[in-house]
C-alpha cells in the first residue's frame, strides 16, 4: 500500500521532528530504559495538574450535562470571560466579537493562515520557530524564513523583515517564543509594528493587508525583570493588522482541555469562524462553561500564578546554573538564563568529537543521538525548529522535569560528554 497515489499536499506533507523523536524515545522506555525526556512542550500533570478550580468547574459542567455543540465563535459568556481577563491581566480591550474560541490554539493558527496566506503569498516567519514551516505548506505559500539570531534574544528585527515585505500577507511572530522561551524588547517590536503600519498604509485600497499574527500562549509565564510586550499597546494602529493566538494550555497546565482563543478584527475573525465550522475545531461545551467561570476568579488564579511559576522557574534555574558550572568546569555546553515558558535554550558543542567505540560524531544529529543513547538525555535540537543542521543549540522542556532528578541528569550529562575525545 505504500505506493497508494495521494494528494500532493499529503505525499509532501513531513513529520514533525518532534513526534519522530518522540517515537524512539518510547521504544527506548519501552525496552526498560531510564529516559530523562525533556522533548515535549507539555506538563506532566502529576506533576503540574490544572489548577483545582478549574476541575472543579469542568466536572461541574459534565455533571449538569452541557455535552452539546457550541456556537460557533464560543459560548457568549466565555467570550465575555476572555475580554474581561485579557483586559485586566493584559491591557487588551476587546469585544466579543472580536474574540473567537477553539479547540486550542493550533485551529486558530490553521484557520488564520487559511483566512489570509493564498497559494504563492510571502509568509514571513523566524527559525527557529514552531510550526509556521508545516502551516505555509497547507496553504502553498512562499517560505520567508528568516534566521533569528542569538544576539537578538532569537527575535526577528525590523531590518531583517524590510526588505521582504512588499507583498507579503502574513507575519509570523511569537513571543514568548517556542523554542527559546525568550520575549520581545519593547523597541525591536515597536520598529517591526511601524514598519508593518507603513506597509498597509502604503498599499492600495482594495490590496490584501498584511496581517500580523502574534503568539503570545506563553505570556502569563515570564520571570525575574522580563517583561512581555504585545503589538497593539505599543501602537494601537496595529489592532487593525494583528490577530493575537491565546489560550489556557500553557498558562493554566491545561494542555489536555483544548480552549484557546484569538483576538482580532472581527472581519478576519468571521472567516476564520467559518473555516473551523467546516474543520469541527471547537472547544467542548463543558470545557468553555467551566472556563468562562474560572477566568473570573481572580484570588484563585492569582494564588495559582504564585506556585506554578515558581515552580517551573526553580526547574529552569537549577538547569541553568548546572549548566554554566559545567562550563566553567571546561564542558563544551552553555545557556541562556531563562526569560520566559517552560523552555531554557542550551548549546552542546560537540560534533567533530571522537566516541570512545572510535566513531566520529561528524553531525549534530549525531550529537543529539549520543546523548539520548549515552546520557540518556532526550532534548529537541534546533534544527527541529527550522535552524540550519548545523546548530548545537537545543530546547530543553520542564514541563515534566522532577525536581529530584535535575542532579542526576546533569551528573549523566557529565559523564557522557567526558568520553568524548
Amino acid at each position: 500500500m505504500s505506493n497508494v497515489k495521494l494528494s500532493v499536499l499529503a505525499q509532501t506533507l513531513q513529520a514533525s521532528e518532534i513526534v519522530n523523536l518522540g517515537a524512539v524515545i518510547k521504544e527506548k522506555i519501552k525496552q526498560g530504559e531510564k529516559i530523562y525526556n525533556y522533548t515535549i512542550g507539555d506538563f506532566n500533570s502529576s506533576i503540574f495538574p490544572i489548577p483545582s478550580d478549574l476541575e472543579a468547574e469542568i466536572v461541574d459542567a459534565y455533571k449538569n450535562r452541557y455535552t452539546t455543540y457550541p456556537a460557533a465563535e464560543g459560548i457568549l459568556e466565555l467570550r465575555e470571560s476572555v475580554s474581561a481577563y485579557m483586559k485586566q491581566r493584559g491591557g487588551l480591550d476587546y469585544a466579543v466579537d472580536e474574540i473567537l474560541i477553539a479547540a486550542g490554539g493550533r485551529p486558530l493558527i490553521y484557520s488564520l493562515y487559511r483566512a489570509v496566506v493564498d497559494a504563492g503569498d510571502k509568509v514571513i516567519y523566524p527559525a527557529p520557530s514552531w510550526n509556521n514551516n508545516h502551516y505555509v505548506h497547507f496553504t502553498q505559500g512562499e517560505h520567508i524564513m528568516l534566521e533569528a539570531k542569538e544576539e537578538n534574544n532569537f527575535m526577528l528585527t525590523a531590518s531583517q523583515i524590510r526588505e521582504h515585505i512588499n507583498g507579503a500577507s502574513l507575519l509570523s511572530l511569537c513571543s514568548p517564543l517556542n523554542p527559546t522561551g525568550t520575549v520581545f524588547g519593547k523597541q525591536e517590536l515597536t520598529e517591526i509594528c511601524n514598519l508593518v503600519i507603513e506597509e498597509n498604509e502604503g498599499r492600495a485600497v482594495g490590496e490584501k493587508k498584511l496581517y500580523l499574527m502574534f503568539d503570545q500562549i506563553y505570556w502569563s509565564l515570564t520571570f525575574g525583570d522580563t517583561k512581555h510586550h504585545n503589538p497593539v499597546t505599543l501602537e494601537p494602529k496595529m489592532r487593525d493588522y494583528t490577530i493575537f493566538i491565546d489560550g489556557i494550555s500553557k498558562a493554566f497546565a491545561a494542555t489536555g482541555v483544548r480552549v484557546g482563543w484569538a483576538l482580532g478584527p472581527a472581519n478576519v475573525l468571521s472567516k476564520m469562524r467559518a473555516i473551523n465550522s467546516h474543520v469541527g475545531a471547537w472547544a467542548p461545551m463543558a470545557e468553555q462553561k467551566a472556563v468562562s467561570k474560572y477566568l473570573l476568579k481572580t484570588e484563585a488564579i492569582d494564588s495559582y500564578f504564585i506556585k506554578f511559576k515558581s515552580e517551573i522557574n526553580e526547574r529552569l534555574q537549577r538547569i541553568f546554573t548546572g549548566l554554566q558550572q559545567m562550563k566553567k568546569e571546561g564542558f563544551m555546553v552553555d545557556a541562556i538564563a531563562p526569560q520566559a515558558a517552560i523552555y531554557l535554550t542550551i548549546q552542546i558543542n560537540y560534533a567533530g568529537k571522537m566516541m570512545p567505540d572510535g566513531k566520529l560524531l561528524a553531525t549534530q544529529a549525531d550529537v543529539t543521538s549520543y546523548i539520548l543513547n549515552e546520557a540518556k538525555i532526550a532534548i529537541v535540537p534546533f534544527y527541529a525548529f527550522g535552524a540550519t543542521p548545523q546548530s548545537n543549540l537545543y530546547r530543553l522542556s520542564v514541563g515534566t522535569c522532577k525536581k529530584e532528578e535535575i542532579d542526576e541528569m546533569l551528573k549523566s550529562l557529565k559523564a557522557a560528554l567526558k568520553k568524548l575525545g
